[in-house]
């Protein structure tokens, strides 16, 4: 499998990552990627970016060092009922949107992380839900990706949760058990390096090599075919891309 694009990139904006716009596309023309996106942090991450910031995406050229850098957000869900910290009318501008759970306090239960995600991907703006294999909130994973596929949301396997350094790592087992139920539901997946730094922008190697031990079909491996990862955004949103 070729990987050519990864969507879940921070900059400087989401207050505790350390590159630029610029210097992550410049890595990421550097190692062959065609696509990447800004998906910075929402307000209510603790230094994340300002709702503003997220309007004015506009303003930035659509490619970077020849690579297309996507308008998004890396959205925080902030009650148990899937509420979101952006509002729908600004995400439905963005190219797309990862939802993810950080900031739920106290963390309580299975059963509540399960409803707030799904929750979450009732919304037809929420394109992907990102680290759902997050050691710090359980989740029912056959009930996740059974409403990922009604819904038509996309599940990450998130390089970083794979990588033993990073405070969310518990190895690989919660990822193979979701790619499973992935296959047997038909749902698409994307690899996402969740770059804090312009280098690990398009590290991929540890979410590719779980996809490919699990025997994931090609065309339900979103980073692969740009086209295929549009088309799904589309259908979710319910209109042409």
């Amino acid at each position: 499998m070729n990987f050519i694009l990864d969507l879940h990139c921070h900059t400087v904006a989401s207050g505790h990552a350390y590159s630029t716009i610029t210097e992550n596309a410049a890595h990421a023309a550097s190692i062959g990627l065609t696509h990447i996106a800004i998906s910075d942090h929402g307000p209510e991450m603790p230094g994340g970016a300002h709702l503003y910031a997220f309007a004015n995406q506009r303003a930035l050229p659509d490619y970077i060092h020849g690579v297309r850098v996507l308008k998004s957000a890396e959205v925080n869900i902030v009650d148990y009922n899937g509420k979101l910290d952006l509002p729908a009318t600004l995400l439905r501008e963005m190219d797309f949107t990862i939802v993810s759970l950080h900031r739920i306090k106290p963390p309580v239960t299975k059963e509540e992380h399960t409803y707030a995600l799904i929750m979450a991907m009732e919304k037809p703006e929420v394109s992907i839900i990102g680290h759902p294999c997050n050691v710090h909130f359980e989740i029912d994973i056959q009930a996740v990706v059974a409403a990922a596929a009604r819904t038509g949301t996309i599940l990450e396997v998130n390089n970083q949760t794979l990588t033993p350094e990073s405070f969310r790592y518990h190895g690989d087992e919660t990822h193979m058990e979701m790619l499973a139920y992935c296959k047997e539901y038909d749902v698409p997946v994307i690899a996402g390096s969740d770059a804090h730094f312009s280098t690990q922008v398009g590290q991929l190697d540890r979410a590719k090599a779980v996809i490919l031990a699990a025997g994931m079909p090609e065309r339900l491996v979103l980073n692969t075919c740009v086209d295929r990862f549009f088309e799904t955004v589309a259908k979710k949103r319910g209109q042409s891309q």
